[in-house]
């Protein structure tokens, strides 16, 4: 595993998309499908955040916060956006209006970074557009509390295979950046220093009508951001042929007309563990460190004082 960025991923075209002005009506259906999915397995998880992070909700899943607030109803929320743009769009489509008697009482929301850690973390399909996803892991390490836990989602190395082998045969540059393996990120999660990582995976297939939807979904899902992706705009010729080469080469085998592609979904799930002193023959330890360390007491437990 490499300890750089993923060498397919150009750094400016991540920070472009990332930082891209907000669509302010809804996530696109993918990503609310799979957070659906991932949201279910928060009920085997006994433990309720008492503060828990939404890492990017627009794109994330809006109709996924919804389904966290309920199953956490008396857990405060932080909502985390790139931009400033990007967290007030957040909070016209999910902050509770200040005349509702809803929004009185009971948890908070706030779209700002959290002061004090919290004991969840929940990041859906995010990790794979990250220009250095190592630091962002590092960066969700920082913000979840001892003995808190990350859930995250991300496409893995066959989301759409079926497409790369269009542009393979037409001779083009790549159709999209690599993703990253799971048993990778479970490597980096561990090097961040979270704890006992699950990873797991499943493939979904989507079909559509034509190519034009095909192609406007995928725009709603993200960018292709490595860094030989075709340099500039292409014509109307160009497109057409995009058009012709998708309907032959992702045609369903069901003989139905419609295209098929696959999407590999990853799902991660780590608990952050206390920190332990890396002892040598000359060891510098921090105030902090030692305190967080003779909490947990000489076997790693929690102690009563």
């Amino acid at each position: 595993m490499s300890t750089q960025r993923p060498p397919t991923i150009d750094p400016v075209a991540a920070t472009r998309w990332a930082t891209l002005a907000p669509q302010p009506t809804e996530s696109p259906w993918l990503h609310e499908e799979v957070a659906r999915r991932m949201e279910e397995r928060l009920q085997w998880i006994v433990q309720k955040p008492r503060q828990w992070a939404h890492w990017g909700a627009l794109r994330g899943g809006l109709k996924a916060h919804g389904l966290l607030s309920k199953r956490y109803p008396n857990s405060d929320c932080f909502v985390l956006e790139s931009t400033a743009s990007r967290a007030q769009a957040a909070r016209n489509l999910i902050a509770k209006p200040w005349w509702s008697p809803r929004g009185w009482t009971g948890p908070w929301v706030k779209f700002e970074a959290p002061v004090q850690p919290v004991q969840m973390l929940w990041a859906n399909m995010a990790l794979h557009t990250a220009a250095d996803p190592e630091a962002l892991i590092a960066e969700w390490h920082r913000l979840i509390a001892v003995d808190g836990f990350a859930m995250f989602s991300c496409l893995g190395p066959d989301t759409l295979r079926e497409l790369r082998a269009v542009y393979a045969r037409l001779g083009w540059p790549v159709a999209g950046h690599e993703f990253t393996d799971m048993h990778d990120w479970g490597d980096m999660l561990v090097h961040a220093g979270f704890a006992e990582p699950i990873m797991d995976m499943e493939r979904i297939t989507l079909t559509y009508s034509t190519p034009q939807s095909l192609l406007a979904e995928l725009r709603g899902l993200g960018r292709n951001l490595h860094p030989q992706r075709f340099p500039g705009l292409r014509s109307r010729a160009w497109l057409a042929r995009l058009h012709a080469a998708l309907a032959q080469g992702l045609a369903s085998p069901a003989g139905d007309g419609r295209l098929q592609v696959t999407f590999e979904v990853v799902y991660g799930h780590a608990f952050k563990p206390a920190p332990r002193l890396n002892v040598q023959a000359e060891t510098t330890v921090s105030l902090e460190q030692m305190r967080a360390v003779l909490k947990q007491g000489p076997t790693g437990a929690k102690s009563g004082a």
